[in-house]
């Protein structure tokens, strides 16, 4: 009869942790779904576009990708760059905000604002959340596109010599953006 309880119990634990690997297959098959178009490095002709940008306390200019990455790698140089690509009418960008914005206070970050308007609407955006992100303004989605990014959250890694690598879309914990930086 002792012998009859455990068995129960292995019983379902075993069935708990079948459910906890289906779920996590299912979450990483979405997840790889959902980001099959991100390339694995920035396209050459991508990168020297002529680009709506806002930096923290600067007015709004045009400037390309390959200018900008430089200089944020040259504030953190030999680090990797963490792409967020987001939108001001996403609910749940509202919810990493804080994250983003903690995750640049120590990282080279770079946003790039898909469909939420021009570069006075995204700055006024920013202003209102206290946002001081080194944003590229995408009003038709068409940047984030050519990241391969159909749906927003969405992040990436760029390493120093232009690869993307870890991409996701949807919500990311801080530890998850973090993990993915150092990793790169």
């Amino acid at each position: 009869m002792s012998d009859a309880v455990p068995r129960s119990r292995r019983q379902r634990w075993l069935s708990h942790l079948g459910t906890v690997v289906l779920m996590l297959a299912v979450f990483f098959g979405v997840q790889a779904w959902q980001t099959r178009a991100v390339p694995k490095a920035l396209d050459p002709m991508l990168l020297d576009l002529p680009l709506p940008m806002l930096r923290p306390g600067q007015a709004p200019s045009t400037s390309t990708l390959r200018t900008e990455l430089a200089a944020l790698q040259q504030q953190h140089p030999g680090q990797n760059v963490a792409l967020y690509v987001w939108a001001e009418w996403c609910p749940i960008c509202k919810t990493t905000q804080g994250t983003v914005q903690a995750l640049g206070a120590d990282r080279a970050v770079l946003t790039v604002a898909m469909q939420s308007g021009g570069p006075e609407a995204v700055a006024r955006y920013q202003q209102g959340y206290g946002l001081a992100w080194h944003t590229v303004v995408d009003p038709r989605g068409e940047l984030a596109k050519a990241l391969g990014f159909a749906a927003v959250p969405g992040f990436a890694v760029i390493t120093p010599e232009g690869e993307l690598r870890w991409p996701t879309v949807g919500w990311t914990s801080a530890w998850g953006m973090r993990w993915r930086l150092w990793w790169g």
